[in-house]
């Protein structure tokens, strides 16, 4: 049996801030569990604060901190776009379950670019190479990385324009209506469903915006770092986001799907379960009682049935519930949406985050002494309607 510790041993014993923690616990560091005498409180455990504990002190040098942003090989960047407080995210300390209710994606993108003006992903710029999906979006992207400008020495307004025009990119090469209006209503005309539909599809894109410091935003804040365009950035994060393992896991859902639309649910329970393989899409290391963005979507549709069944078998039998994956894969299975369309939703909602990311980047570099140490102004903690700041 685990024995656990409050956050305030916790912080003790790693002689570190409360958002330290939080940003273990992101990164899959240190497992947290809600508290079962105050269920506003969470508990973390003990062996793994030691186990950081004892990196620490065999880890690093003071001057070594300084020249580098990686502390210990984790990203040490600080970041306030988006953090996790009580079991949700939050952008800019804006609940995302709450904001997915009615904001557009374009609303979310003025919340953390700071953007002065309404943000407006109209684009006029149609795919002609007949590709379609992350094939059309990776090219676009390559050609305008190449032939990009630098993010040095240019207002942000401007920048602003030009992440605009590259989401709107990305949402054309992935199926949206060429032309004006908010994507969720342009990727419903595209795909051909009606408004109903749209909303969801609003509803999954305010989901997926940000979801703190993930593989996909270091990189594209590396490539920012070195000065590179802003089409070099989102490319950058993109590819990373393609991975199984990261924005394309909804694809391995899908392939289970598949296998329980075929089979049944009854066999493929049997089998996974009998064989120890991992049920793709059930479980979140940063939601052990649920993924908060999986539960907001799949409140709004239902489902097809086996599908339904299989998830509610799976979390019945093996305690995990379904993650944002498994929403996004339900999401295309009942209103039968293109096979990439989970994927393009995920790539063009993270592609405002991923610039936000860059954006965010060149603020800090401006606030970094030569030799790494950051400098800027922290936020007020002791605001506790807001949630932690992020030191990541």
């Amino acid at each position: 049996m685990a024995s656990w510790i409050s956050m305030d041993e916790a912080c003790r014993l790693l002689g570190v801030q409360p958002q330290t923690v939080y940003a273990y616990v992101s990164r899959g560091k240190l497992e947290v569990a809600p508290d079962p005498a105050d269920a506003r409180r969470s508990l973390y455990r003990a062996e793994d604060v030691a186990g950081l504990a004892r990196r620490k002190q065999a880890g690093r040098k003071h001057e070594t901190l300084a020249a580098n942003t990686l502390f210990g090989s984790e990203p040490s960047i600080p970041t306030a776009l988006c953090a996790f407080f009580r079991g949700r995210p939050y952008y800019r300390g804006e609940d995302a379950v709450g904001l997915a209710r009615t904001a557009t994606l374009e609303d979310v993108a003025q919340l953390l670019w700071e953007a002065e003006q309404p943000v407006d992903f109209s684009c006029a710029t149609a795919m002609r190479s007949g590709a379609s999906g992350r094939v059309a979006a990776f090219t676009a992207l390559a050609g305008l990385a190449a032939t990009g400008h630098s993010t040095r020495g240019r207002l942000t307004r401007v920048l602003h324009a030009e992440g605009q025009a590259l989401v709107g990119a990305v949402a054309n090469a992935f199926g949206a209506e060429p032309g004006h209006g908010p994507l969720h209503l342009r990727f419903g005309q595209g795909w051909k469903q009606p408004p109903e539909v749209a909303e969801l599809l609003r509803t999954a894109m305010v989901l997926l915006v940000d979801h703190e410091l993930t593989s996909s935003a270091f990189v594209a804040r590396i490539a920012a770092s070195t000065g590179a365009s802003l089409p070099a950035c989102l490319l950058a994060g993109l590819t990373t986001l393609s991975g199984p393992l990261h924005g394309d896991a909804s694809g391995r859902v899908q392939a289970l799907f598949g296998e329980v639309e075929r089979l049944g649910e009854d066999q493929v329970v049997a089998h996974y379960l009998s064989t120890g393989l991992p049920l793709a899409g059930f479980g979140h290391h940063l939601y052990p009682e649920g993924d908060p963005r999986a539960a907001a979507l799949l409140a709004l549709f239902e489902p097809p049935e086996v599908i339904a069944r299989f998830i509610h078998k799976v979390t019945r039998l093996t305690g995990l519930h379904p993650n944002i994956d498994v929403a996004l894969a339900a999401l295309v299975a009942v209103h039968r949406l293109p096979a990439d369309a989970a994927f393009g939703l995920f790539a063009t909602a993270r592609s405002v985050g991923l610039l936000a990311h860059s954006l965010e980047q060149l603020g800090v570099a401006q606030v970094i002494r030569p030799r790494g140490r950051y400098v800027g102004p922290m936020p007020d903690l002791a605001q506790h309607a807001r949630p932690p700041y992020q030191r990541l």
